[in-house]
């Protein structure tokens, strides 16, 4: 696996991590189990038109007080609504796993997930969330996005997290980097090893972080059909 879009491609660290999304509160706040696990922090998002707006540095200030339940529970939300925007439907969708999952499980399989992160890095960290540790409903596209925001910029293993999701995909196959067979979802846990190992040895190439290369391939995706 080899990894792809050119210098000029490539947004800067700052660009990355003010990307930001639109959300609505009031459509999430009757979907979560209860207001507590609403982030204050999103409440002091700025706004842009009619919505507020989130970017990933506030999510990564929210997941840097994930050392409780309750900041596991902000960055699991965060992260939620920063990958959502405001459709009803989407949110919605993404709000099933309160729907099947309580809040004791989620707390616990939050704290073991991230705890192997900590401990053993990302690949075991992705290991946890896709099997042992699965959140019903939270798929790959979101716990990469919860485990990127608590990973930072410092983790056990050679590989910081990284998003992997659909839209990440498709520009991955355009650029040929992966086989023509790659899934647009449901990645294993050696794929998303591949994913990392060639991103970081690319990213170390350019002297740029992971994240801008993430970010670029996002970009790219969104244009493809």
């Amino acid at each position: 696996m080899t990894v792809l879009p050119s210098d000029a491609d490539l947004p800067d660290r700052d660009a990355v991590l003010g990307q930001a999304i639109p959300f609505d509160r009031a459509r999430w706040i009757p979907l979560l189990p209860d207001s507590t696990w609403w982030p204050g922090a999103l409440d002091e998002c700025p706004k842009a038109g009619r919505w507020p707006w989130v970017d990933r540095r506030t999510v990564l200030g929210i997941a840097a007080r994930a050392d409780t339940a309750e900041g596991r529970r902000h960055l699991l939300v965060a992260a939620l609504v920063w990958g959502t925007g405001t459709k009803a439907q989407s949110v919605i969708r993404r709000a099933r796993i309160f729907e099947h999952t309580t809040a004791e499980e989620i707390d616990a399989r939050l704290d073991a997930a991230l705890g192997v992160l900590q401990e053993m890095g990302a690949v075991e960290a992705y290991r946890a969330f896709n099997n042992d540790q699965r959140i019903p409903h939270l798929g790959a596209a979101f716990f990469t996005k919860v485990l990127c925001f608590a990973g930072g910029d410092s983790v056990k293993g050679p590989y910081r997290p990284i998003i992997l999701d659909r839209v990440v995909s498709r520009a991955l196959k355009d650029h040929g980097a992966v086989a023509p067979n790659w899934p647009d979802n449901g990645w294993t846990t050696d794929q998303y090893r591949q994913y990392l190992a060639a991103v970081h040895a690319y990213a170390h190439s350019r002297g740029v972080f992971p994240d801008q290369i993430e970010a670029a391939l996002f970009s790219k995706g969104k244009l493809l059909p």
